[in-house]
C-alpha cells in the first residue's frame, strides 16, 4: 500500500489540492486530489518535490484540507529524500544546506532561498507545479 498523501495547498480557493505521498519503491508521487480523495498520482522528480517544499514555506497556495495538511516533519522527510538520492556532488551540498534549514527551523525566507538554490536559480516553483498539475489533469 502506498503512503498517505500530504497536501501542500490548493491551486484555487475551492479547487483541487496538490501534495505528495511516499510510494512503494522508496520514491514520492505528486498527488492531486479533491477533499480526502486522491484523484491523480504521478511519479515526482526531484524538481517537483523541491518545488512543493518551497510552496509549503512560501504559503503561496490556498490552504490545504486541514486533515491532509503536510507538516514540517513531512517536508523535512521530502527534502532529505531528494538529498539522499542526489548524485551530483555540488547539488548534494546545496541540498544538505536545505535539509539543515528545514531541520533547524530557520526562517521561512532563508529556507526558501536554500531550497531554491538546490532547485536551480530562476526556476519558479509555483509555475512548475501549476504546469505539471495542468498536464496531469488534462491526461486524466
Amino acid at each position: 500500500m502506498e503512503g498517505a498523501a500530504c497536501a501542500v495547498g490548493r491551486l484555487e480557493p475551492d479547487g483541487p489540492w496538490v501534495g505528495f505521498a511516499p510510494t512503494l519503491d522508496d520514491g514520492y508521487a505528486l498527488v492531486i486530489g479533491v477533499d480526502e480523495r486522491t484523484g491523480v498520482r504521478s511519479d515526482a522528480g526531484a524538481g517537483e518535490l523541491l518545488a512543493l517544499a518551497i510552496l509549503y514555506f512560501e504559503e503561496a497556495l490556498e490552504p490545504p484540507p486541514e486533515e491532509l495538511a503536510a507538516t514540517l516533519g513531512d517536508i523535512g522527510s521530502l527534502v532529505r529524500h531528494v538529498a539522499e538520492h542526489e548524485t551530483d556532488a555540488a547539488r548534494r551540498r546545496l541540498l544538505a544546506e536545505a535539509v539543515d534549514a528545514v531541520d533547524d527551523g530557520l526562517a521561512a525566507d532563508v529556507t526558501i532561498t536554500r531550497i531554491g538554490r538546490a532547485l536551480g536559480e530562476g526556476r519558479d516553483a509555483t509555475a512548475m507545479i501549476r504546469g505539471r498539475v495542468g498536464e496531469l489533469l488534462a491526461e486524466d
